[in-house]
């Protein structure tokens, strides 16, 4: 059933977590610096070192997916990036990704991040690939974010790019306050601009339809300096982008700060 909001529920920050028509914000995800570093059994490269100097260069917050096997991210890394944004970049956000098993659940809610979001992976999975199901598991999502709200956790649930009304009711009704669409597809046309062009109007149709129930939308997977730009333009109201493979990649080239106002530029 399509709830009908005020035309202007999105053109401002309010209680949903719509962050309207201002830029998206840029969310660093370090899972590609852990998963660096833990092919030596060596400090370096330094996760909250290099989240550091995201935060610094004009980051809007940091990312991580800890996932169970800690290929990524290691669970000790959690309360050490909750202390560098705490002491040092007060404002900036946390955001903490996975799988709503009881263990994830449990680190996220004792890291107090600003953000969780919900994604439907397999441990298996070597990333994230599809979006929630939302009528199927609606009974499993509500209960969970309701215990991730009550503790004062934004919720954002991962959604497919072509997902249609009835879904995003569903997600809606989970009391969720975003989702962040899937954007790999999208990332994947680098070679084929009419391709681009296609996944993008989806993404905007989806941003769309979030929008229109009172969700916020957020995106991530595949983005990169020259895609941003397009998605920004197709879904005015983005909220925020999540960003770790490509960043961490032209950071080889360009260096951490560098690459980040690169993003945050074509983000604008």
């Amino acid at each position: 059933m399509l709830r009908h909001f005020a035309p202007n529920a999105a053109r401002r920050e309010s209680s949903n977590g719509n962050a309207g028509f201002m830029a998206a914000k840029l969310s660093v995800n370090l899972n590609a610096i852990a998963l660096l570093r833990n092919r030596r059994d060596l400090p370096w490269p330094s996760v909250t070192g290099m989240g550091a100097i995201a935060l610094e260069a004009g980051a809007a917050g940091l990312t991580v997916h800890p996932r169970p096997d800690q290929r990524h991210v290691r669970f000790s890394d959690v309360p050490a990036i909750r202390a560098l944004i705490d002491d040092r970049f007060a404002g900036c956000e946390f955001n903490i990704e996975g799988y709503p098993d009881e263990n994830f659940l449990a680190l996220a809610i004792a890291n107090e991040p600003e953000q969780v979001t919900l994604v439907p992976d397999d441990p298996s999975q070597p990333t994230s690939d599809h979006g929630w199901d939302f009528v199927a598991n609606a009974e499993m999502l509500r209960p969970l974010v309701s215990r991730l709200r009550d503790k004062g956790i934004r919720v954002s649930l991962f959604a497919d790019p072509d997902a249609d009304a009835r879904q995003l009711d569903a997600a809606f009704d989970t009391g969720a306050q975003r989702i962040e669409l899937y954007t790999g597809p999208y990332g994947s046309c680098f070679d084929d601009p009419a391709r681009a062009r296609a996944e993008a109007s989806k993404l905007a149709k989806t941003a769309k339809l979030a929008t229109e129930r009172g969700l916020g939308v957020n995106a991530g997977h595949d983005l990169t300096v020259e895609n941003l730009p397009a998605l920004a333009k197709a879904i005015p109201h983005l909220a925020e982008v999540s960003i770790g493979h490509a960043l961490t990649a032209d950071a080889l080239i360009h260096g951490m700060a560098g690459t980040v106002k690169r993003f945050v530029a074509a983000l604008r």
